[in-house]
């Protein structure tokens, strides 16, 4: 636990299930304030928000898409009225489907940028500026991927966007590191969640995953949250512009040892 994270407030986007849920009840065992974003789940953000407060930490729920401005801006006002600052902004948000890249429409190329990249960057620029306007430097998380590294076939759009949200990560971290606002990444391999139930699936398909993975597991929404909690707390102070992966070592390429 880290006690300095008590009574901060938190933005938390997709954050009805999987890693967001995950991070956003870590959080509320950090007996932080949270607000929980959700696009069309209501049930999981209620859901969340139970837990939030069940485990001491206070929490709201905002429905809001963060591809556009309008959506990004509920999300900002929805903390500074309730909590009245924004010390933690986790861009967590984000999607993907498997689609062949001549098959790939621009629509749906747009969607998927729209969302994990440019919403990423939205909700950024709005709480740095609050942070600046308060001079009260806070903590960026940006939930990433191994495909930030790692090409994923059928997927051009999500990796582009996960490349991209790494550069985003360490342009502002340089941008802002004198101003004391910290940004970072964490990169997640195979995690079970609700949209990669990685866990239920089926047993060829689960075997030929943990080939993948050095550590021979699938990792789990909660060890996502613990690596978030330590990161944007005054531990990892002197922590910014870096990608950690938690993901059981999968970027070490273990079929080149075949």
């Amino acid at each position: 636990m880290y006690p300095d994270l008590t009574g901060k407030t938190a933005i938390v986007t997709g954050a009805s299930k999987g890693i967001g849920k995950g991070i956003a009840e870590r959080f509320g065992k950090e007996k932080m304030n949270v607000v929980v974003d959700y696009h069309t789940d209501k049930r999981g953000a209620e859901e969340t928000v139970a837990a939030i407060t069940a485990n001491g930490g206070n929490a709201v729920f905002v429905e809001a898409d963060v591809a556009n401005e309008e959506g990004v801006q509920k999300l900002i006002n929805a903390a500074l009225d309730q909590y009245g600052s924004i010390d933690v902004l986790v861009n967590n948000a984000g999607f993907s489907k498997s689609e062949s890249s001549e098959e790939l429409s621009l629509e749906n190329w747009q969607r998927v940028l729209d969302v994990n990249l440019t919403g990423a960057f939205i909700a950024s620029r709005e709480a740095i500026k609050q942070m600046l306007a308060k001079g009260r430097p806070g903590c960026i998380l940006n939930i990433t991927s191994v495909h930030q590294v790692i090409p994923k076939v059928d997927n051009a759009h999500y990796a582009v966007t996960k490349v991209g949200l790494k550069m985003l990560t360490e342009t502002l971290a340089l941008e802002y590191a004198e101003q004391g606002i910290r940004i970072n990444a964490i990169a997640p391999g195979t995690i079970n969640t609700p949209a990669n139930p990685a866990e239920d699936a089926d047993p060829e398909e689960k075997q030929k995953t943990l080939e993948k993975i050095p550590m021979k597991k699938i990792g789990q929404p909660e060890q996502i949250a613990a690596a978030a909690a330590w990161i944007v707390s005054s531990e990892a102070d002197y922590v910014t512009g870096t990608t950690l992966f938690v993901d059981g070592g999968m970027t070490l390429y273990p079929s080149q040892l075949k």
